[in-house]
C-alpha cells in the first residue's frame, strides 16, 4: 500500500532530520532510516497499530506508530487506496496540533 505524507508532515520530517544532523553528523540519516522502518511496518500491517486516544471524534481512524530509537510518533490514517501520514510528531510537544489535517486530503 502506498504511503503519502501530508505536506505539513513532510515539512516536519525534514525539520527533524536537519535538527538531528546538526546535533551529530550522520544522526539525521539514522532518523530517516528509523522513520523508513516505521513506514514499512505501517505499510505491511496498518491495523496492528493502536488508535490514537483522543481522536475518536474524527471521521476516520487515526493510528499511531512509534519511531524506534527516537522520541517521535507517526500519526496516520488508512484511506481506501493509500495511507496518509498526518504528522511526524515529537512525543512530548504540542499534542494534537495536527488533528485538523485528518479532515483534509492534501492536493
Amino acid at each position: 500500500m502506498r504511503i503519502d505524507l501530508h505536506p505539513e508532515a513532510r515539512v516536519e520530517l525534514r525539520s527533524a532530520v536537519l535538527w538531528y544532523e546538526e546535533r551529530s553528523d550522520g544522526l539525521g540519516g539514522e532518523f530517516v532510516a528509523a522513520v523508513d522502518a516505521a513506514f514499512h511496518r505501517i505499510r505491511q500491517t496498518p491495523e496492528m497499530f493502536p488508535r490514537w486516544l483522543g481522536t475518536e471524534s474524527t471521521p476516520g481512524t487515526i493510528r499511531k506508530a512509534p519511531v524506534e530509537r527516537f522520541p517521535y510518533v507517526i500519526a496516520f490514517e488508512r484511506k481506501e487506496r493509500h495511507i496518509l501520514v498526518l504528522a511526524v510528531s515529537h512525543q512530548k510537544r504540542r499534542p494534537f496540533y495536527w488533528l485538523e489535517r485528518a479532515t483534509q486530503e492534501p492536493g
